[in-house]
């Protein structure tokens, strides 16, 4: 396996309770010439490594004995900003890719991934990138694809014909614009926005626009 171009500066710090695992992994990166300079067994250990050998990333796994991997991230990207974390993992769930990105993790793989994988999500940590293994891209799209749009959420009381109606109000619409657009008569419309003022518990339609714009109505 021949050195990436550009990795001769990266200074790594290993992360991992398997003594093993830390060898193989150590041998992977400095055979790329990436400089290993210390390895912890725990995440304490790697809080406190990392503040004295101030790597530029460090490879940390999540669930160690003495000290989960997730406070250790969020305490080094808090205390040393500059530094990257990398989360190297043989747990895939949401729960713990969500709780490392809320960390801090610039990266996350699992350590099914290739050793060209690795050495290339070290080398984008190292430049401030953020990578993810093709596995955990795909389950962190979906996530966000899948989260509801709170301009649909909002207002669960109201029917649909009067959250668009509502839309509507929000954009600074009358009576009878609003009875134009959507082919209703002024009476109609007259007993929505009674209705919607009703549910919503407002006054007035000053009242109705002012929530309608905080959940995000009436700004397309």
């Amino acid at each position: 396996m021949t050195a990436l171009p550009g990795n001769e500066a990266i200074r790594v710090l290993i992360t991992d309770d398997h003594p093993v695992f830390r060898q193989g992994l150590r041998g992977l990166l400095e055979a790329l010439g990436v400089e290993v300079v210390g390895e912890a067994e725990s995440g304490p250990q790697a809080v406190q490594l990392a503040a004295e050998l101030q790597p530029d990333v460090v490879v940390m796994d999540l669930h160690m004995p003495g000290g989960n991997g997730i406070e250790a991230t969020r305490t080094i990207t808090r205390t040393s900003p500059r530094i990257g974390v990398l989360v190297l993992t043989m747990f895939r769930d949401d729960d713990s890719v969500f709780a490392a990105m809320r960390a801090g993790a610039r990266g996350y793989l699992l350590k099914e991934s290739g050793a060209e994988e690795i050495a290339r999500a070290v080398r984008a940590v190292a430049a401030g990138e953020a990578i993810y293994g093709p596995e955990i891209a795909r389950r962190v799209l979906t996530y966000f694809a899948d989260m509801p749009d709170p301009k649909q959420t909002a207002f669960p009381e109201l029917t649909e014909r009067e959250r668009e109606v509502l839309q509507l109000i929000a954009q600074g619409r009358s009576n009878g614009e609003i009875a134009q657009t959507l082919f209703l008569s002024p009476k109609t419309v007259r007993n929505h926005v009674s209705n919607i003022f009703m549910k919503l518990h407002v006054a007035d339609r000053a009242q109705a626009i002012v929530l309608a714009r905080e959940a995000g109505l009436g700004t397309t």
